[in-house]
């Protein structure tokens, strides 16, 4: 299935604005699981620079979809693209180049609980990117310093509260200076008087910088504030996009207000 803006269209793939250079590029993805048909067809191009939120119910597609561009899980169908690059099909050195220009955030912080924060936060900068430990270092300062932690470098990740964790994992996945950043339910385990923090964290990042961020998200207050662009997912399909405003105020499709209804 292909979207342009609001519409259905089978001509182009669902596209998140044309005044900047296409930065992702997913063209026919099919993905199974067993029996089960999480993605059908997908059809999706996102531009560089814009803020992509994926929203909808569970098992539609949406992690999935991080999950590809993470190269965690192969499609069944298609071809994925970013900056031009191949993502799959793709050689093993096609991958690790591209690899290197996405981060992603998950629901669980994945940190390594025998490192401290400093060194969680310049491991992969010094092994992939082949950065000195200096200036590995005088990153990662600077981002524990964005994310308000700069007291925290010297601490163990099982010393900090889940918040605190999770601003860790987030700048830790910017220290790669990605061109994408991907963020899956980012709060959905924290303790809720945690979640502000972080999605604030979060708005920051989006006002104050030109990273491409796709996001998979049930805050749907958070999904306005930063979305330049919202697509609804239903069975493996995107059935409506368009920006944040007519998404959450005047959907055209049932099936969204639906699911709005719902989480709103």
């Amino acid at each position: 299935m292909s979207v342009e803006t609001s519409k259905q269209n089978d001509d182009q793939p669902a596209t998140t604005g044309t005044t900047s250079p296409e930065l992702i590029r997913l063209e026919g993805i099919t993905k199974r699981f067993g029996d089960n048909t999480v993605l059908d067809g997908l059809d999706l191009s996102v531009q560089a620079g814009r803020h992509v939120t994926l929203i909808g119910p569970s098992g539609s597609g949406k992690t999935t979809i991080l999950r590809l561009l993470m190269t965690l899980t192969e499609p069944d169908t298609g071809t994925i693209t970013v900056d031009g690059q191949r993502l799959f099909p793709a050689s093993e050195k096609e991958l690790r180049d591209v690899r290197k220009q996405i981060g992603m955030v998950f629901q669980q912080f994945n940190l390594f609980p025998n490192m401290t924060v400093l060194r969680n936060i310049t491991e992969a900068p010094t092994t992939v990117l082949g950065l000195s430990k200096d200036e590995a270092e005088a990153r990662a300062r600077e981002l524990l310093d964005l994310v308000g932690l700069a007291d925290k470098a010297d601490a163990r990740p099982t010393k900090l509260s889940g918040g605190q964790q999770q601003r860790v994992a987030i700048a830790r996945a910017l220290a790669m200076r990605p061109k994408v950043l991907l963020l899956d339910e980012v709060t959905s385990a924290l303790d809720p008087e945690l979640v502000a923090g972080v999605l604030d964290l979060l708005r920051d990042i989006a006002r104050t910088t030109d990273i491409t961020m796709l996001c998979v998200t049930h805050e749907m207050n958070f999904a306005r504030d930063i979305s330049d662009q919202v697509l609804m997912f239903d069975s493996g399909r995107i059935i409506e996009a368009g920006p944040p405003e007519r998404i959450f105020s005047d959907p055209e499709q049932e099936r969204t207000r639906e699911f709005l209804s719902a989480v709103l």
